[in-house]
Order: structure tokens, then C-alpha cells, then sequence
């Protein structure tokens, strides 16, 4: 049986986001435990002209919602981009997460041909399903949710592969 479209997002982006919300809690335990600033972890970059860390999280739940809903033709619910706690950003991811649960493979499976009209800086473009999917969506999706690894790593998070792939 061929990989369905529902099963490359909707349960891939569950993933990821599980191994999100395991890595926020051991960066609210790193300051805790630590008596840090959690300011200094959320707002923390691995180079200056690049988004902080409550940024790339804010962008993968976007890619996340974002592409599933697509996918299945409804329109995503917008966030505020409002979060500055870990708190703030788990309850983002939970709510993600509630969101993708919320979808069938029959809204999703049979999307490769459909148009996905996106709209960045204020230029609109249309592209298929599939292409969408596999180079748009679940790249951007990886790049945002690594990139948010790698700069709590980067700043002594006691974080492995493991909690990434939500498997520990």
C-alpha cells in the first residue's frame, strides 16, 4: 500500500511536536533548576540575524497547522505569536497538536493534485499538494523544530536525539 498524503503529515508533524513539547520541559527544568532568566533561553539565537528560540517554535506549529490544513482545503486558525514562557509556547504546541487531531485521512489522502494558494509578503502562488507537502511544509517544519533544538543545546540543555524524535 503507497504512503497516503494523510500519513506523511498529519501523524509526522504529531511527531515532532511531541518531541517539542518534551524538549520545552527540560528547558523550563534547565531554568528552573538553574535559576536562569528563562528570558535568556526563549530569546537565545544561534547567530543574530536569525529568529530566537520562541520564534522557530511559533513557525513550526505554524508549518504544522498550516500544512495539514491545507492539505485538507480549510484555512488554519490563526495564533497571535504572543507567547514569552515556556508555558505559553508547550500550551501552542498543545493546541497544535488538538488541531491535527482533529483531521481524517479522507480529508487529507487524494490532496497531491489540489492547489495550495499561499500568500508571503504579499505575493500569492499556487502549487500542488505533494510538492507542497514534501518542499514547503515538512522541510520548513524541520528546519524551525532543529533549529529550536539546536539553540537550546547550544546553550547547555541536557537534550538528546531522543527527546527531538519524541521517543525517550
Amino acid at each position: 500500500m503507497p504512503l497516503s498524503m494523510y500519513q506523511a503529515s498529519a501523524p509526522v508533524f504529531a511527531q515532532g511536536l511531541k518531541g517539542l513539547l518534551k524538549v520545552l520541559d527540560k528547558a523550563a527544568g534547565h531554568v528552573e533548576q538553574r535559576k536562569l532568566d528563562p528570558a535568556a533561553l526563549l530569546t537565545a539565537r544561534l547567530y543574530p540575524d536569525m529568529f530566537p528560540f520562541k520564534r522557530q517554535v511559533q513557525i513550526a506549529t505554524d508549518f504544522a497547522k498550516g500544512g495539514v490544513a491545507r492539505l485538507a482545503g480549510v484555512e488554519p486558525p490563526p495564533y497571535d505569536d504572543v507567547e514569552t514562557s515556556f508555558a505559553e509556547l508547550r500550551a501552542r504546541v498543545e493546541a497544535t497538536l488538538a488541531f491535527l487531531a482533529t483531521f481524517e485521512a479522507s480529508q487529507i489522502d487524494g490532496s497531491e493534485d489540489r492547489d495550495i494558494t499561499l500568500t508571503r509578503r504579499g505575493e500569492t502562488s499556487v502549487v500542488k499538494g505533494q510538492p507542497y507537502l514534501q518542499q514547503q511544509a515538512l522541510p520548513n517544519f524541520y528546519f524551525h523544530l532543529t533549529t529550536a533544538y539546536a539553540i537550546l543545546r547550544h546553550n547547555g540543555v541536557e537534550i538528546g536525539k531522543k527527546d527531538f524524535l519524541g521517543t525517550s
